[in-house]
């Protein structure tokens, strides 16, 4: 199985990876692209409610615990004392699609888009220590960069970008 396109977005906490994620998931689904997305979590985090039948059977030790229903299925995978999997283990365990967008993992060396708003934890640019930002995306004028800049809102603008980067077959 040949390994899936990933395509990255990546800033400092607040500065709009998240909206700017859903909005291309939006933006190349209604294209008729089949999109994937992987979000790492710097902190512990629980998609499962305390006292619900799946928490407690992770709480009672079980490895991982799979939900199923006639409208979707989860796999939670308790880590307990193994250290955090490598993106590639996670995109191994993904169907097939035409692209995974990644929203986080600022280290991975995938192709990336910097998101820079006003409001954000930090201003430090990234790209100038990481050759795999490719472009950056910011609701202020950049200037300190040759790399193309685009307004953090222009969804249809970043995703025509990203199908050029990742030669996608145009839909």
């Amino acid at each position: 199985m040949s390994s899936p396109r990933v395509f990255g977005i990546s800033g400092w906490k607040n500065s709009g990876k998240t909206g700017l994620t859903v909005r291309l998931v939006a933006e190349l689904t209604r294209r008729g692209y089949r999109i994937s997305t992987i979000k790492h979590a710097h902190h512990d985090f629980d998609i499962d409610k305390p006292g619900a039948d799946s928490f407690r059977h992770r709480e009672a030790g079980a490895c991982e615990v799979a939900i199923v229903s006639d409208r979707r299925f989860a796999i939670m995978h308790e880590l307990r004392e193994e250290s955090e999997p490598r993106l590639d283990d996670i995109l191994a365990r993904l169907e097939p699609c035409d692209l995974v967008l990644i929203e986080g993992y600022k280290r991975e060396l995938v192709p990336k888009i910097e998101t820079r708003r006003l409001e954000s934890k930090s201003r430090d640019p990234l790209s100038p220590n990481d050759p795999h930002i490719v472009a950056i995306a910011a609701d202020h004028p950049v200037t300190d960069t040759a790399l193309p800049v685009f307004d953090l809102d222009d969804t249809a603008a970043i995703a025509d970008f990203i199908v050029t980067v990742m030669e996608l077959p145009r839909q």
